[in-house]
């Protein structure tokens, strides 16, 4: 892990930032606890600050804390997954009704990057462009809390779709379906697009949950 600089007044909350995404990239690992002396040294800072951003997690819910034992990265569960990918399946194609029709110019932007997910070989990228294509789909929504809970919930996602990846080394990203999504667009269907877009988001939800009922098997 990289060392890192924090100089601004809040810095327990950056330091909050920092650990969170280290969780959904699978630096710190589910299930795994939080060595506070190791991670201390890594990030540059205090054992204070450190502490005040763990607690913050805590509350958050993204650490589960012990007591007399230490803070625990929330385990990978199905039942915490269902929860996350129901609510998630309404936001997106809400915020795309909410937006209405996009512009020319954003639809040629969504075929380009379609393009590039399909050409993209490493899963880390098609992952992360996958997570551009949904956030430039919806861009013009005038709603921004409501796009504030789609990144939400896109992080939490990740941490899914990442350690999936890790283990299976594959990952399978619908082109066609956003193609299928742009050419509804494109005929003015802004119902039909977010109808398409809930049923790929419900298809995508598959692989993952089979996998983590395959874990909890064994």
């Amino acid at each position: 892990m990289q060392s890192a600089s924090f100089e601004r007044p809040n810095i327990s909350e950056e330091l909050a930032n920092s650990i969170r995404q280290m969780i959904v990239d699978g630096a710190i690992p589910a299930g795994s606890r939080i060595n506070e002396v190791h991670l201390a040294r890594d990030l540059g800072v205090s054992r204070t600050p450190l502490r005040e951003a763990i607690a913050r997690l805590v509350r958050e819910d993204t650490l589960v804390a012990v007591p007399r034992v230490g803070a625990f990265v929330k385990p990978l569960t199905v039942d915490e997954f269902d929860q996350i990918y129901s609510i998630r399946n309404l936001l997106d194609p809400e915020a795309l009704r909410i937006a209405g029709m996009p512009s020319e110019q954003q639809l040629q932007r969504l075929e380009r990057l379609n393009a590039r997910i399909e050409a993209a070989s490493d899963p880390d990228t098609i992952i992360d462009l996958d997570d551009q294509w949904h956030l430039l789909l919806v861009d013009h929504c005038p709603n921004k809390v409501l796009i504030d809970l789609i990144r939400d919930f896109m992080r939490r996602t990740r941490r899914y779709e990442l350690a999936l990846l890790r283990e299976r080394q594959q990952v399978e990203v619908a082109t066609d379906t956003h193609a299928k999504i742009v050419a509804a667009l494109r005929r003015g269907d802004v119902s039909g697009a977010a109808t398409i877009l809930k049923d790929n988001m419900e298809s995508g939800r598959e692989p993952i949950r089979r996998w983590l009922l395959e874990r909890e098997v064994k």
